[in-house]
């Protein structure tokens, strides 16, 4: 059975990548990206409904699901959220959408947040879920975040220790990650799971996650530290869950004030899989979010 009933299937072909996606519905035009270790059928709880009021895309980042995976470079460059967020960018004009709201989750509140540096005249508003700002989590991480986040701190290690590794233990990892949550795997729906299980079945989708972690952790700071004086302006939403790490080790709402002028949100009773564990509770903040811009 098809995860977004009415959308249609494309492979956009941008200046870094090809990038798979699906899109519906009418509106204003909405952005939405994954994150780990997850494709764009994460939303498929939110976007089918969401596009009745918006023109939704829901797009494979690059390295994911069904985009290209290109290897990585010594710098990790190919992978910087820079580079991610051009993917996106490109892409959206390539179906007709030049400015945009664009929703990540994750990774792809990650990737969204540099797009929103990087690409403000063309980000409507900017909403991040289960994330504080990269540097911001860097800077601040003690022994319980790198126990908590331990994949962080594992997936940047050289190529090939954690591909070689995490390719023999592709099930267990993936069920493993995403299961953490106050509900357990019974929460995801089957055919969603395993679309991100074949993902990862392809030693390139590894190695180009671990590369996107490796980026995090090298180029994207460097680019994250050069505008430390530049606040963003367009508004911003934040949602967290309330039983994850952000939650327990993180202040999001001052955290994001401290990037962005115009920042609300609240957490959601759920774990870090907010739009999977809490679909209706994150629609419902994105429509009245979105109505506001």
């Amino acid at each position: 059975m098809n995860l977004f009933p009415g959308f249609e299937k494309r492979r956009v072909h941008t200046s870094g990548a090809t990038i798979h996606l699906v899109h519906g519905g009418k509106g204003p035009p909405v952005l939405l990206l994954h994150g780990y270790p997850e494709t764009h059928a994460m939303w498929h709880r939110v976007a089918p409904d969401l596009a009745r009021a918006h023109s939704v895309v829901c797009a494979d980042l690059r390295g994911y699901g069904a985009s290209s995976k290109p290897p990585g470079l010594p710098d990790h460059s190919n992978y910087s959220k820079r580079a991610m967020a051009k993917d996106m960018v490109e892409a959206m004009a390539a179906l007709g959408y030049h400015r945009f709201h664009v929703v990540g989750h994750d990774r792809g509140a990650r990737v969204a947040h540099r797009m929103a540096r990087d690409h403000g005249k063309r980000v409507l508003s900017l909403a991040v879920l289960d994330i504080s700002p990269t540097l911001t989590m860097y800077r601040r991480t003690d022994k319980d975040f790198a126990t908590a986040y331990y994949h962080w701190f594992f997936l940047i290690q050289k190529t090939p220790l954690p591909e070689t590794l995490l390719a023999k233990q592709v099930p267990q990892y993936i069920i493993g990650r995403i299961g953490r949550g106050p509900g357990g795997i019974k929460v995801f729906d089957k055919r969603a799971l395993a679309q991100y299980v074949h993902a990862f079945r392809d030693p390139r989708t590894i190695h180009a996650t671990c590369e996107d972690y490796r980026a995090a952790a090298t180029i994207d700071l460097v680019h994250d530290k050069r505008d430390l004086k530049r606040k963003i302006r367009m508004p911003v939403l934040v949602l967290w869950g309330r039983h994850g790490v952000i939650e327990a080790m993180f202040d999001p709402l001052k955290d994001w004030r401290e990037v962005a002028s115009d920042v609300r949100g609240r957490s959601l009773d759920c774990g870090h899989f907010l739009p999977e564990e809490r679909p209706a509770d994150v629609l419902r903040e994105l429509r009245r979010f979105l109505a506001d811009g």
